[in-house]
């Protein structure tokens, strides 16, 4: 067993614990992107949702949006509304973001 009278000088004993990763819950990704209907429309524009991918952590918030909203937006008219949003939260999940 390492003992700290063992280390050389200025040297310290340290325990680094990794936390593990904790992914988001369904719930709390919807309520963030609902946070990011900015003009309270009701529906989540490419540009809302690229600010929430960002918020999120992604690499690449503004494809991100896309693949969104391709993901979710059935109607095609090139917005994430209510109805959509649980399929934008299934997207968003198996991309796997975590709370920091």
């Amino acid at each position: 067993m390492l003992r700290s009278a063992d280390l050389p000088k200025g040297v310290y004993r340290t325990c680094h614990r990794k936390r593990a990763p904790v992914p988001y819950t369904k719930a709390q990704l919807k309520s963030i992107f609902k946070r990011f209907d900015t003009n309270k429309d009701g529906r989540l524009s490419k540009q809302e949702l690229r600010n929430a991918f960002a918020s999120l952590g992604s690499y690449l918030p503004g494809w991100r949006a896309v693949r969104g909203l391709h993901q979710a937006d059935c109607d095609g008219d090139g917005y994430v509304s209510e109805d959509e949003l649980d399929d934008l939260v299934k997207y968003a999940l198996k991309c796997g973001y975590t709370i920091n």
